[in-house]
């Protein structure tokens, strides 16, 4: 699947900004299954400072800085991806990942083998994912037995999320603890996946937020609306001797070509498509657009 992606993020401003720094972290990631064709960053005013570097987890990170009064700050990021889950998980069809238990997982995790040291990142506290409680470690446990398949487990806590969680766009923040949401039992994709990795890590096993889009059908005999798509999140378990699979509990599948992978963090603090410093007063208004459509090379 061939998919051109619109991403525009518009600042409005009561009151003129001097000067902004910011972050955009929207450009697809390079991988088996997913190649990015094309990439543009258009952002008005023209900032007088850009540049673009890899970061601490591999992600594509622009830098811009913009040093003239402006009340409008206008970010887009237009992208062409080639998507094949084929190629990217062309070994799970092997059937040999879901023979790991969690006993054997935690006990390879202790090797010293690169692979396994580079994970156990995804195992410490992070910015929105720390003190976790006993509530969500017995949440856990219900699916994670130490005899028991790692990816079944997985798969069993994505379903359950997706069953006893209700989405709520209106309910939860960025800011809103993971703690609350699971009293609460909803809010929105990135809700789900940060509790979902709270609960992976809370019984020994490296947990990774992966931030991206997702592209939503409209109903049978419906046009698409431009601007539908939104950003998606989704949480991704390390298996050790097979690697990263990755659930979403939003829509409770294992995601595939419709699942466009943008960034990994730790959380959703590591990730976001945009984020800054301006030097101004007042509010500001934002509002995002995304839309996924099916592209020809």
């Amino acid at each position: 699947m061939v998919f051109s992606i619109i991403h525009k993020t518009i600042y409005k401003y009561d009151n003129n900004v001097t000067y902004c720094h910011n972050l955009a972290i929207l450009k697809p990631k390079l991988f088996a299954g997913q190649r990015l064709l094309d990439y543009k960053l258009e952002i008005t005013p023209k900032p007088t400072v850009i540049k673009e570097n890899i970061d601490f987890f591999g992600n594509s990170v622009t830098h811009f800085s913009i040093e003239k009064q402006h009340k409008e700050l206008i970010v887009t990021a237009v992208s062409k991806v080639d998507r094949s889950y084929e190629l990217q998980q062309n070994n799970l069809s092997s059937e040999t990942y879901k023979s790991i238990t969690l006993e054997t997982a935690l006990l390879k995790l202790n090797t010293l083998n690169p692979e396994s040291i580079d994970a156990k990142q995804f195992l410490l506290d992070s910015v929105l994912i720390k003190n976790i409680s006993s509530t969500i470690k017995d949440y856990a446990k219900e699916s994670f037995k130490k005899d028991r398949s790692v990816f079944e487990a997985a798969n069993e806590l994505m379903k359950r999320i997706f069953t006893e969680f209700k989405f709520d766009s209106n309910f939860s923040t960025i800011a809103t603890p993971i703690q609350e949401v699971m009293e609460a039992k909803k809010g929105v994709c990135q809700d789900f996946a940060q509790l979902a990795i709270a609960c992976v890590r809370s019984i020994g096993l490296p947990a990774r937020y992966v931030s991206g889009y997702i592209e939503t059908l409209p109903p049978p005999g419906k046009e698409k609306l431009v601007g539908t798509d939104a950003s998606h999140a989704w949480f991704s378990v390390f298996i050790p001797d097979f690697g990263w699979v990755d659930f979403d509990p939003t829509n409770n599948q294992i995601p595939k070509d419709q699942h466009i992978v943008i960034s990994y963090g730790r959380d959703y603090y590591d990730v976001p498509p945009l984020k800054g410093v301006i030097y101004g007063s007042g509010k500001s208004i934002m509002n995002v657009s995304v839309d996924i459509r099916p592209a020809v090379i």
